[in-house]
Parts: structure tokens; C-alpha cells; sequence
């Protein structure tokens, strides 16, 4: 069954690339470093304590944390990180700098994942989340370096798929050295396709720690917007879900004139089109990238931006966009994407919206859901009313902020599980 991955896999790298290289038209670094996605990287000669990879944006977040702790365990320079988005990439290099090294993930062929193994020469790896690569697992078998696959969970979808092909999964989940599940529910769902070391560590999102320069930033945008002004955002939207949002800001502007909507794409190569789809509504708007705001804030009730949308067409800066809003409603939950980080507003104390489609993140909406520190809407046009509903009542708002707050800090400890797992391997 492998060398049938393999072969596919070998056959589809052609195609891959290509798609790489259409992508790169609407963002250009697609188009950069592709001999990274080859092994093809600088090589530590002394290897690296700790490999650890994260796939995009999301998990490179989460995995901050993590990682700053193994920077600070094993040195700088000590800890090698992959992404395979450029987004990603940003994310850590905005983060880390040159305190750990970077580059791309290795494509799963396995001359490919050799050649990354030899130049980075890794002690021990840890993949975030659901990446199932039989090469690379099979390989850091073969030369004994344990891998563990961190803040680990399956979807209901996930774990059909995989049951498909019940016996290659089981023999690549045997490679592993451990399986850190975010809940039982995903640590059961691993053991059912065959996973021998399995263990619940937590949700190592609820560890995040709020950069206090993230936290001054946002202050400062909502200097600039006016501290009395009603203020929401809609994070993370995916294509279809700007529509949504724009049709709900409309609704909310006939009863709160005055009321402000942040909008921030998932995708950065989305933020101009979005732009022209804010006009198409009739609304206008600013661009956070044309915007300077003051270092020192000087509260005020009165709005320096009279504009009814600010689009968040910056990177690195949702929890500040967070940090200045009244609530928050996170994308990727209107469209099947299965939703995006809820844990983010409700450690900020905002109160969460949502949509239906949440399956990425079931453990995070029942807790949320359950202190009622969130709603989850049945259908987009239930957005406006219920962005309307918590911007005039504060004390609502307070109480649905104040649960979140407490369940994040209840929910707290991955870190340190984890950090023993990996030392342990």
C-alpha cells in the first residue's frame, strides 16, 4: 500500500507544483523557495534538537507556545520549524526570526524526505495536529527518531477517511512514538484506527499567551475607532462568508448608525477583491495597511474613522483586531471548512458567534457553548440580529466574556504535558 502512495504521490508532484505556481499569481511567495518542498535546504552540521511542523497559519500559532519552550529548553537555533504555507511561514518568521530555523515541509516522497532528514538531522519530531505521512513516519522509524504527532485530532470526517484504508493507516500510526490528543473523544477515534500510544494532553490552543505588544496594538485601534463606538469583527472569513457578514453589518447600520465592522479575510490573496465587495454593498471603507494609529492612546468616545467597514488586510494582527471589538464572529464556520480558532476572542473576553459548521473544533464549541460564552447561529441570516443583540446589551456581553475568560484559564496545562511527552520520547 505504500509504494501505491508512493508512486501516486510521485506521479501527482508535477501537478502539485504547477498548482503551487498558479497560486503564486495572486500571492507571489508560492512561486519562492520551492526547493525547500524538495529537501533542498541549509544544513545544520551539528542536527537540531526538535523538528517541529506545522501546517498553516492556525497551527503555527498554536504551536508558538511550544515551540518557544523548546527554544528555551534546547538554545536557539536548536529547533527546526516547517510550515507549507507561506502564510505560515510569516506567522513564524514574524514570531521566531532567526531564533529557530525554518524552512517549507518536505514533500512525502521518500528520496525527498531523506535528503530533508540528512541536512536537518532532527532528534526527535513533532507534527501538530492530523499530518499522516507514511514516508516520513516510516523513515524516522527506520533511523530511530521518535514522532509525535502534538495536540492531535481527528473529525468525524477525518476518521472515516482514514478508516477507508483502515490497514495503512494502522501501519502508519504505528510509527509513531506517541499520539497527544486534544480530548478523549480524538484520543478514542486514534486508538480505533490502530494507534498503540495514545494519551489526552489537552488542547494546547488554550495555552496561548497574549502578546502584550498584541494587546497595546489593539488598544490603539480602538483609540482610533472611538471607545464608545460598537465595534464587531468577523474573522478568519472564507469567500461567501464576507457576503454574510457585509449583509449583517447592513442590518445592524439601520439600528446602530454608528456601529463599525472589522473584516478580516482568512486568505491575504482575498483582501483586494473583498475591498471591491465591500463597495458592491454600498459601503465605504479604510484598509488597516493605510492606516497609522497612535502610539500613545488617548481614549475618547469620538470615531477618528467615520468609514462603516475597516478591512484587516494585515498579517499577524488578529488578536489586536480581537483586543479592539466588542464581540466577534469567527469564520469558516458559514462554509464547510469546519471552522477556525473560537479559544482566541473568548481568552480576549469577547463573546463568540459562529456558524453551523464547526466539525474542525467540536471540543472548543461544546466548552464555549456549555458556559455560554457563545452562540452557535443555524443560518447566516441570523448574524445581524445577534451581532445587534450583544451590542446593545453590555452586560451580556460582560457575562458571555467574563465564561469564555474563565473556561480558557480552567482548561489550561498542555503545554506542560506535552513538554513532558516529548522529553520522554
Amino acid at each position: 500500500m505504500r509504494s501505491l502512495y508512493t508512486l501516486l504521490l510521485t506521479l501527482l508532484t508535477p501537478l502539485i507544483v504547477l498548482r503551487l505556481w498558479l497560486k503564486g499569481r495572486e500571492l507571489p511567495a508560492y512561486r519562492q523557495r520551492i526547493g525547500e518542498r524538495f529537501g533542498r535546504v541549509p544544513a545544520a552540521p551539528e542536527g537540531v534538537a526538535v523538528w517541529v511542523h506545522a501546517v498553516s497559519v492556525g497551527e503555527s500559532l498554536a504551536a508558538l507556545p511550544l515551540i518557544q519552550a523548546l527554544v528555551a529548553e534546547h538554545g536557539e537555533r536548536r529547533v527546526w520549524v516547517t510550515t507549507t504555507t507561506p502564510t505560515g511561514s510569516e506567522r513564524v518568521l514574524a514570531a521566531l526570526g532567526d531564533r529557530v530555523r525554518h524552512s517549507y515541509a518536505p514533500y512525502d516522497l521518500p528520496t525527498v524526505v531523506a535528503r530533508f532528514l540528512d541536512r536537518a538531522r532532527p532528534g526527535k519530531v513533532v507534527v501538530m495536529e492530523t499530518e499522516l505521512w507514511p514516508n516520513l513516519f516510516g523513515a524516522c522509524a527506520k533511523r530511530g527518531i521518535p514522532i509525535l504527532i502534538a495536540n492531535a485530532r481527528l473529525s468525524p470526517r477525518s476518521f472515516k477517511g482514514y478508516g477507508r484504508v483502515a490497514g495503512f493507516t494502522r501501519a502508519t500510526l504505528g510509527d509513531t512514538a506517541h499520539i497527544a490528543a486534544q480530548s478523549p473523544l480524538d484520543a478514542e477515534r486514534f486508538q480505533a484506527l490502530g494507534a498503540p500510544r495514545v494519551s489526552v494532553a489537552g488542547n494546547l490552543k488554550f495555552d496561548l499567551a497574549i502578546p502584550e505588544l498584541q494587546l497595546a496594538r489593539g488598544q490603539r485601534i480602538r483609540t482610533l475607532l472611538g471607545a464608545g463606538r460598537p465595534v464587531w469583527v468577523a474573522a478568519s472569513t472564507h469567500e461567501g462568508e464576507d457576503e454574510i457578514a457585509l449583509a449583517a453589518h447592513l442590518q445592524v447600520l439601520k439600528r446602530l448608525p454608528e456601529a463599525l465592522l472589522i473584516l478580516v479575510p482568512r486568505h491575504p490573496q482575498r483582501f483586494d477583491a473583498v475591498a471591491k465587495l465591500v463597495g458592491r454593498f454600498g459601503l465605504s471603507l479604510q484598509r488597516r495597511s493605510e492606516l497609522d494609529f497612535p502610539q500613545e492612546p488617548r481614549p475618547s468616545p469620538v470615531s477618528h474613522l467615520p468609514s462603516p467597514v475597516l478591512l484587516g488586510d494585515s498579517m499577524g494582527e488578529m488578536l489586536a483586531y480581537l483586543e479592539a471589538s466588542d464581540l466577534a464572529f469567527v469564520g469558516g464556520s458559514f462554509v464547510p471548512v469546519g471552522g477556525h480558532n473560537i479559544l482566541e476572542p473568548a481568552a480576549l473576553g469577547k463573546p463568540v458567534l459562529f456558524g453551523p459548521q464547526m466539525h474542525n473544533f467540536l471540543p472548543a464549541r461544546e466548552l464555549l457553548l456549555g458556559c455560554e460564552a457563545a452562540q452557535e447561529l443555524a443560518e447566516p441570516g441570523a448574524l445581524g440580529e445577534a451581532v445587534l443583540q450583544l451590542l446593545a446589551h453590555p452586560a451580556q456581553r460582560q457575562a458571555m466574556g467574563e465564561a469564555g475568560r474563565a473556561a480558557i484559564a480552567a482548561n489550561r496545562g498542555a503545554l506542560e504535558r506535552l513538554l513532558q511527552l516529548i522529553a520522554a520520547a
